[in-house]
Order: C-alpha cells, then sequence, then structure tokens
C-alpha cells in the first residue's frame, strides 16, 4: 500500500490492481469511483468522500486500501469510532501495512474514558493472521518430519540433524500454540466500538436502569451478551454493562 502524503495528516492510498478484481462492477468502474472519492478527500470535502467510500464497500469491494481511506475520511469528519472500525478492517486485510497500523493507533489515542486495552498476548497474536500463523506452524512441522527421516537417510549427519529436528519441533509447538490461542480469540472475542458521542452504559438492558459507566466515541468495548435492542459489553476493567445496539458498530472479519 503506497501513502501519497505523510501518514500523519492522514494521506490516501492508491487502488491496486488485486483490490479492484474484488468489486463486482467492471475494474475500470471500480478505480473510476476510487479516483472519485479520492478528490472529494482531496477537495476537503471529507464527508461526501466517506459516502462515496461506503457506497463502493456496500457494493463489495473490500481492499485495505478502500477501508483505509475510509478510515481517514470519516476521522477528518470527526467520526472517530466509525473510522477505527475502517482502519481495524484495514489492519486486518493487511496486517502489517504500517499506514493502516499507524493511523489505528493514532485514531486510538484520541479516544477519552474507558476502553479496551489489548494485552501483550493479543499483541502478539496480532501480529500475524490466522493463514500466517497457519503456515509457520505447518512449515515447522513439515520441517521436523524432514529432519527426522533425514537422520535414518544420512547418519552421518545425525547430530546435525537432531539439532534441526529440535528447533523445528519446539518452533512447532510455539507456532501451533499461538495458532490456537489466534483461533479461539477470533472465534470467541466479539468486539464493538462505540459511533455514538457521548454514551451511557446501564446497569440493565433498560432505559431506566442506573448508570454503570460512560463511554465515548471511538470506545472499543468486547461484547458479552445480547438482550432485544441491548448489548451487554465490558471494557475489561469495569463490571459489565448494557448499551443500546445502535450506539455501537461491530467488527466483522474479512
Amino acid at each position: 500500500m503506497k501513502s501519497v502524503f505523510h501518514i500523519l495528516v492522514f494521506s490516501l492510498t492508491t487502488l491496486a490492481t488485486g483490490d479492484v478484481l474484488a468489486a463486482p462492477r467492471p475494474t475500470i468502474d471500480a478505480v473510476a469511483r476510487f479516483e472519485a472519492a479520492n478528490k472529494l478527500y482531496e477537495q476537503g470535502k471529507f464527508a461526501e468522500a466517506a459516502a462515496a467510500y461506503e457506497d463502493m464497500r456496500q457494493s463489495g469491494v473490500a481492499s485495505a486500501a478502500l477501508f483505509f481511506n475510509l478510515g481517514n475520511a470519516l476521522f477528518k469528519s470527526a467520526q472517530i469510532g466509525r473510522a477505527l472500525v475502517a482502519y481495524r478492517h484495514a489492519a486486518q486485510l493487511a496486517p502489517r501495512d504500517p499506514d493502516a497500523q499507524a493511523n489505528l493507533q493514532f485514531a486510538r489515542n484520541q479516544v477519552q474514558g474507558p476502553t479496551l486495552r489489548a494485552s501483550r498476548v493479543e499483541r502478539w497474536l496480532g501480529t500475524l493472521s490466522l493463514n500466517e500463523w497457519t503456515v509457520l506452524a505447518a512449515t515447522s512441522l513439515w520441517l521436523t518430519f524432514v529432519s527426522l527421516a533425514a537422520i535414518q537417510l544420512r547418519p552421518q549427519l545425525a547430530q546435525t540433524l537432531r539439532k534441526l529436528a529440535t528447533v523445528a519441533a519446539a518452533a512447532t509447538t510455539v507456532f501451533g500454540v499461538s495458532l490456537g490461542l489466534a483461533f479461539a480469540n477470533q472465534a470467541n472475542t466479539k468486539l464493538v466500538v462505540v459511533t455514538a458521542h457521548d454514551v451511557t452504559v446501564r446497569n440493565g438492558p433498560f432505559e431506566e436502569s442506573p448508570s454503570a459507566f460512560t463511554v465515548h466515541d471511538g470506545a472499543e468495548l468486547r461484547m458479552l451478551d445480547q438482550k432485544d435492542n441491548w448489548l451487554q459489553v465490558t471494557e475489561g476493567r469495569r463490571r459489565p454493562g448494557w448499551l443500546k445496539r445502535s450506539e455501537v458498530m461491530s467488527i466483522e472479519k474479512h
């Protein structure tokens, strides 16, 4: 992903060929629409640019570049929560893209009040995608088997091959455990992002329930339960509370 300007001024990115192919419309049309949205952004029409990017997303385009630019336009429109969702989607599609990671962190730093903070384990698991953890675990396992088989074929190299097999087996364990934890974390953790300015989290799923605490635009919360139009959430430190479904956006997997 290539930025045109410095990231801290929320630069746009170009739409790569692979991104265009994700759109259901002809490639030329997708590129034209993307460039038109970029022009709106460059003209300072951030809300209109965000609407144009969102229209592309709803039409089926799911690219890191699109979500990155959508996040920029939403952030410039003072919609921190929605921008965070877009940046997270961009980071899912391009886990190590420095622009997506930096803008995501920059937006998070603007959030006031309670919000989820990733643990060291979660940060470690987030360094790679599920597919990448899978490839590393499978490769190290394959290397372990090959090393053990080679010992039988080349006994003169047995000492070296045993060391290689030991290292590969240890790597298989580390990568395998990381893969299992990453999969469980993704499957069992449902996250939402607050998209309203000031939201009261209540002790129960009713308007008349007492207030538990207040969260603000951009707060990331873990969803624990749901009842009708209410979601039970926590930010990890305070006891769980309830807020309206309409006050948050869920973070979908792409």
